[in-house]
């Protein structure tokens, strides 16, 4: 026994969740798969912009008021 999955194994079980789920159901899931896995691109990236905004060193005015003893 080489491996427990072997390329004829996979082929079979691939061809048992075709027959049991249906193509149309199988494109949904891989459509909804890929949209997920982009928003989640989108997020990252989006956080990275932030990461860098912050980095770039933005000037903040304002007032003492009080000052304490450290």
């Amino acid at each position: 026994m080489s491996g427990i999955l072997s390329p004829g194994h996979l082929l079979i079980i691939l061809l048992i969740v075709v027959l049991i789920f249906g193509t149309k159901k199988l494109r949904n899931i891989g459509s909804d798969l890929g949209g997920a896995v982009n928003e989640f691109k989108k997020a990252m990236n989006e956080g990275k912009v932030e990461d860098t905004a912050e980095k770039t060193g933005t000037t903040i005015e304002g007032e003492v008021t009080k000052k304490t003893k450290q």
